[in-house]
């Protein structure tokens, strides 16, 4: 049987994979991601199986996001789980205590090929009204995406996979110039939002969120296109100091009190919208 030839791409190393031993990757896997003891010695595998190369969670408590390159694919994968390396390359999002770390899947000839359908015709006149006409499309504010890329910047900003540490709720919204309370209310209100229409991980079990959800959010936002290198420059200008009193201050032009909802923001103000990652 002739197989794909399959290859893991980690902090610029790559990695082949035999069908016969296929590849342990973890603390302490055949690719030894980091001596983190918040991650499994052996968290994920990918090996070669009934004619499919699989990538299969063998660890207890973690979770990891995998997407296509182009965010039209997302499957999060549970602990037990597996899924088949279907498509010509994939990248791997996980978060074990403080630290996110993501890796490539290059598969030469993939037994499945992706394809993208054509826009449903809807009568309207721009791309951005048929966008919005999406069944299970998520309309965010211009706060909501500055803040999901405000946890991201440190992803968007490096070249290629690895590690990275997302930013404390403190550091993010100095990032944007915003207080603390702020910032937690807006993460409250966008995590519920994705929950709602769908996004796994970000809830806790009822009227609770889950205390990861920045992890998550960070994932889901990566691996959905939900913000790319494009948009670092909407955090130009934003979260400027005061030297003399410490207090963070922010250069947009409408008022950064709470006492304005999002709701009554996307009532005045363009939206941007958010494709949904299909699982």
């Amino acid at each position: 049987m002739i197989h794909s030839k399959v290859t893991v791409v980690f902090c610029g190393e790559e990695h082949s994979v035999s069908p016969e031993a296929g590849l342990t990757i973890g603390r302490s896997g055949d690719l030894e991601i980091d001596d983190n003891p918040y991650l499994h010695r052996t968290f994920l595998v990918v090996s070669f199986d009934n004619g499919f190369w699989w990538l299969s969670n063998t660890g207890s408590t973690l979770t990891a996001t995998v997407a296509d390159e182009q965010g039209l694919f997302q499957a999060w994968l549970s602990p037990g789980a597996r899924i088949p390396l279907a498509m010509k390359t994939l990248v791997v999002w996980f978060t074990a205590g403080p630290t996110t770390y993501d890796f490539e899947i290059h598969v030469a000839s993939p037994v499945f090929q992706s394809v993208t359908s054509d826009p449903v015709e809807t009568g309207l006149d721009s791309a951005d009204d048929v966008g919005a006409a999406t069944v299970g499309r998520v309309s965010l504010t211009p706060d909501q995406k500055l803040l999901v890329l405000a946890l991201c910047e440190p992803f968007l900003l490096r070249r290629e996979a690895g590690t990275s540490q997302i930013p404390s709720s403190s550091a993010a919204a100095e990032r944007l110039g915003w207080t603390l309370t702020r910032f937690n209310r807006k993460l409250d209100n966008v995590c519920q939002k994705l929950a709602d229409a769908g996004t796994r991980g970000l809830h806790g079990g009822v009227g609770k969120l889950a205390s990861n959800r920045k992890a998550r959010l960070v994932e889901h936002g990566l691996s959905t296109k939900l913000v790319s290198e494009d948009d670092l420059a909407l955090l130009q200008g934003l979260g400027t100091t005061d030297v003399a009193t410490g207090d963070a201050s922010t250069t947009r032009t409408h008022s950064t009190t709470d006492s304005t909802t999002d709701s009554e923001k996307v009532a005045g103000t363009p939206v941007v919208a958010a494709e949904q990652g299909r699982t």
